[in-house]
């Protein structure tokens, strides 16, 4: 008999899988302000590289724009030169004192390419949460060549290990559905 502790690890693994998918999305930007788009940015500040969202405030104030304070004002052209080199493909506004980001409509072009992205990631997840369902397939396998469980113990384990899968599976499908649909929307 195979004690249901034995399964955690490999849900748990499914579960990061899931979680990472999710950050890498919340950075995508889908035509509406976000500021997780900024998490990922960081600039050199007394000698120590630090993410942009710990060296100052940053507000929506506008479904389309995103208004960085800093609070110590010497780093504001260092935000503005880490935003020019990024990827999120806007250019800062400074007036001295706070950065504006004004986000343009996405192009229906734009709009595909991005829910395209978003399908590979969500497919390079599903490959990470199949590795999982045969590393864990394997771990048991061990177990019966070692006679640790008996032959229906396997089948049973294989049965719970896909069940496993099969929800996670489920719940990136589900993920990226509501991503592209924020993608997709006007």
């Amino acid at each position: 008999m195979i004690n249901k502790e034995e399964y955690k690890p490999y849900a748990e693994k499914m579960e990061k899988a899931i979680s990472v998918l999710k950050s890498d999305l919340s950075t995508i930007r889908a035509g509406r302000a976000n500021p997780a788009i900024l998490e990922k940015l960081t600039i050199e500040y007394y000698g120590t590289t630090t993410p942009v969202t710990q060296v100052g405030s940053i507000s929506v104030p506008e479904a389309r724009m995103i208004v960085f304070q800093p609070w110590d004002m010497s780093i504001l052209k260092s935000v503005e030169k880490a935003i020019l080199a990024s990827d999120i493909g806007i250019t800062p506004q400074s007036d001295g004192k706070t950065i504006k980001l004004i986000f343009p409509p996405l192009t229906e072009e734009r709009r595909k390419s991005l829910a395209k992205d978003v399908k590979k990631m969500a497919e390079e997840t599903k490959v990470a949460i199949r590795n999982i369902r045969r590393d864990a397939i394997e771990y048991f396998k061990g177990q019966k060549k070692k006679s640790t469980i008996t032959e229906d113990d396997m089948k049973d384990a294989e049965k719970e290990v896909q069940n496993i899968t099969d929800k996670h599976i489920a719940e990136v499908d589900k993920v990226v559905a509501a991503k592209e649909k924020e993608i997709m929307e006007i």
